[in-house]
């Protein structure tokens, strides 16, 4: 049996707008489990992004509990949410968010020079499949290849969780197949524990199991008893 990585328990997040409470979560309960490869699937609106935010250390509960391997995020002060963010987690975001200025490679080494057991720059490029582009500008490489940069700029840090919030929203199928081989291989050969959000249905036969969210709440869970591989998706 996995041990797990995340506890969660009656997690609430409510914002204030104006005069009015939006309760974007609802009593979340949840376990994910060690280098778990886990979909969030949900329409907008519906709690998917808050969540993974609060996974990240991103924003932080208003009731409820969530427990990263005994150690409780709600009540990290911001010095140690930094920390974690830092040491343990790992983002992918639907938009690249490149630095135009700088190579492939110089965009990872960015990161590897904060972190604490890094990669080497290049080891990361070359997981991803783009040891040969490395030295190109974002400008001179395809939407998938500046996605797959992202990936191993998340990745070189060594991250025990990755946090992947539409990574192929931006992409066409073909790409975004290659873009979530990159996770897929990342999840089995760094036993990295992946949380990916999307919309897309298809994807969800990826992931061990998958969590439907609604209203803020969880409507679903569903375990697979064998993953499909990405190359096996169309959509």
């Amino acid at each position: 049996m996995a041990s797990v990585a995340f506890h969660v328990s009656g997690l609430t997040k409510v914002y204030r707008s104006g005069e009015v409470d939006v309760h974007a979560l609802r009593g979340i309960e949840l376990e994910i489990l060690e280098s778990e490869m886990l979909v969030l699937l949900g329409p907008s609106g519906s709690g998917k992004s808050t969540f993974l935010n609060i996974l990240g250390g991103l924003d932080r509960p208003t009731h409820g509990s969530i427990i990263f391997r005994d150690h409780d995020l709600g009540a990290m002060n911001d010095r140690d949410l930094t920390l974690y963010r830092r040491d343990h987690v790992g983002f992918v975001f639907q938009f690249y968010n490149l630095i135009p200025g700088l190579t492939a490679l110089e965009n990872v080494a960015l990161v590897t020079e904060i972190a604490a057991r890094p990669m080497r720059p290049e080891d990361a490029l070359a997981v991803v499949g783009l040891k040969d582009r490395m030295h190109h500008f974002p400008a001179q490489l395809s939407g998938g290849e500046q996605q797959r940069v992202a990936v191993a700029r998340a990745v070189a840090k060594r991250p025990d969780i990755l946090l992947c919030d539409e990574p192929t929203g931006a992409l066409d199928s073909p790409t975004g197949i290659t873009v979530l081989e990159a996770i897929e291989q990342i999840n089995a050969e760094l036993k990295t524990t992946a949380v990916i959000i999307t919309h897309n249905a298809s994807i969800a036969n990826m992931g061990d199991r998958v969590v439907s969210f609604a209203d803020g709440g969880i409507a679903q869970i569903a375990g697979h008893d064998k993953r499909l591989p990405a190359s096996s998706l169309h959509w």
